[in-house]
């Protein structure tokens, strides 16, 4: 080896987080069991007690324990929706640049469009009735602005629980939360309402008939049409 390759000069908090990271992953520590004190983590490590508040900050940022005044850390039951939420701030951050809205938009789309096709094929009678039952709520609440988002989020939510995944369900939320401005632009008018509506019952015939096809097609056109709709209040 001729040429020199500088290396990145880790910090010692960094270390402490892979250590505990490890144990954590191994099962050392397992979910609910609390963390050595932060002054056994100093001996345990060699180390000062702002690397192991960094490290330990940091482990909770990533979802791994949970923090609480006058307590030790405790390792925290690891959920997607933990993954979401560490998400959160960088889609923010994405929604914010240019074109970022148009690519939520598209991941939305190809993520919900294979959500319909997968419910057509696998959907329960049970499941065909709970999203019977959304359908029939979304339709009663039209002329409510606020209880027909929450309606049209229920609806979605339904097929999204299809797949029995609880990481598809986080995703869901997740997108729900990232797109908000435009569920509020696209369902301020009564007509628009009207017009998902009518999708939402496309998308439902489609999935009640077990037509995979039908169904992403369904869901497809529907999100097209709230884009398009979207980006004309926006006057783009």
């Amino acid at each position: 080896m001729e040429d020199r390759v500088p290396l990145k000069r880790r910090r010692l908090y960094e270390d402490v987080i892979d250590h505990l990271e490890a144990a954590i992953n191994s099962g050392e520590f397992k979910p609910g069991d609390f963390l050595p004190s932060e002054r056994d983590l100093m001996n345990h490590f060699g180390v000062g007690r702002p690397s192991i508040r960094e490290a330990l900050f940091a482990l909770r940022r990533m979802g791994l324990i949970s923090m609480k005044a006058g307590e030790r850390a405790r390792v925290a039951t690891p959920t997607p929706s933990a993954l979401v939420g560490e998400l959160s701030g960088l889609a923010r951050h994405l929604l914010a640049a240019p074109d970022g809205m148009r690519n939520f938009q598209q991941a939305r789309m190809l993520f919900e469009s294979a959500l319909a096709q997968h419910a057509a094929r696998v959907a329960t009678p049970d499941d065909i009735a709970a999203l019977s039952a959304a359908l029939r709520a979304n339709k009663l609440s039209k002329s409510d602005p606020d209880a027909f988002e929450k309606t049209d989020v229920q609806f979605h939510f339904v097929i999204a629980q299809i797949a029995r995944n609880p990481i598809f369900t986080a995703l869901h939320a997740g997108l729900v939360e990232w797109l908000a401005e435009q569920r509020a632009a696209t369902n301020s008018g009564e007509e628009s309402r009207k017009m998902a509506i009518t999708a939402h019952k496309k998308i439902y015939d489609a999935i009640a008939a077990r037509d995979p096809t039908a169904a992403g097609d369904a869901m497809r056109d529907h999100l097209v049409q709230v884009e398009e709709l979207y980006w004309e209040k926006k006057g783009r």
